[in-house]
């Protein structure tokens, strides 16, 4: 899996001049787009779409400096439909105007050429189980929020805090199937997992139950789920939990994610230092 990565970021080196689709990078990776564009954000970090725009005005700004080609020359060459545009995404990422740096030489930041590779580190073994399930509703209270990578959501931090105890006894006792309890749903994420894109949050419950009006409901249809465990300090075996999985898990096994939501379970002792999560990502079975 990782060999194909690294071919797609090939192509995305050889065509930083032209247009450069995803769905293009997905078959040369022998993948879907929607696993392709969540592989790629977790193996470095940024969106697709991001690299992209930085590389090409990496690549960009060594033109600008060499004085070869004039800026608007420049501008269509790579993808920008006037000289005021390409201006504005140069000094997003150089912090400084073409204009300006080619007439003083400023130095510029560079985005460099990535390649991925798999290291084993052997700290923690990763448990798993393959499960079918049936169509299942998501029963609880909902709220769109923010996507955080590290540290606590504070969005969701307050939410979960405004929901009074007897509404949660109450989504609590619609629970009825695994995961039992009350868990973490997140669905409808931006294709790019990009830091600051929004999701809906659900604090519910997995049911088969009829539910109740004035509580939330999300509709999963039947399919397959990879289920994962992790134990650890708390809160960092949660952080840490889906980057191994897409890092480490994905590229060894035979399964790529599909459209879904993301579950997860925890449960946390007594003083809230230690952690055991359950994480609940869709998948399917890619082809040998």
């Amino acid at each position: 899996m990782l060999e194909r990565l690294n071919e797609a970021l090939e192509h995305i080196e050889s065509h930083l001049d032209q247009r450069i689709e995803a769905t293009e990078l997905a078959r040369i990776a022998v993948t879907s787009e929607y696993h392709f564009r969540r592989m790629f954000s977790a193996l470095a970090g940024i969106s697709l779409s991001e690299y992209i725009r930085r590389r090409r005005l990496t690549v960009a700004g060594a033109e600008v400096l060499a004085g070869e080609r004039t800026l608007l020359e420049i501008a269509v060459r790579y993808g920008y439909g006037s000289g005021e545009a390409f201006a504005r995404a140069f000094r997003g990422v150089h912090g400084v105007g073409p204009r300006e740096a080619r007439q003083t030489g400023a130095a510029l930041r560079s985005q460099p050429r990535m390649s991925f590779r798999l290291v084993v580190e052997g700290s923690s073994s990763m448990r798993y189980r393959v499960v079918e399930k049936e169509q299942f509703r998501v029963a609880g209270k909902k709220v769109r929020a923010p996507l955080v990578h590290e540290g606590v959501n504070p969005v969701i931090a307050d939410f979960i805090r405004g929901i009074d105890q007897e509404t949660i006894r109450r989504i609590a006792a619609l629970s009825d199937q695994q995961p039992e309890g009350i868990v973490g749903v997140s669905d409808d994420l931006d294709p790019s997992r990009a830091e600051g894109t929004e999701l809906d949050y659900y604090h519910g419950v997995v049911t088969g139950a009829d539910v109740p009006a004035d509580l939330d409901a999300l509709t999963v249809p039947a399919g397959t789920w990879a289920v994962f465990e992790s134990s650890g300090p708390f809160p960092q075996a949660l952080q840490y939990l889906w980057r191994d999985v897409f890092t480490q898990w994905f590229p060894s096994n035979p399964y790529q994610s599909r459209p879904g939501p993301e579950i997860l379970r925890t449960r946390l002792s007594q003083d809230a230092a230690h952690a055991d999560a359950e994480l609940w990502i869709p998948v399917e079975r890619t082809a040998v």
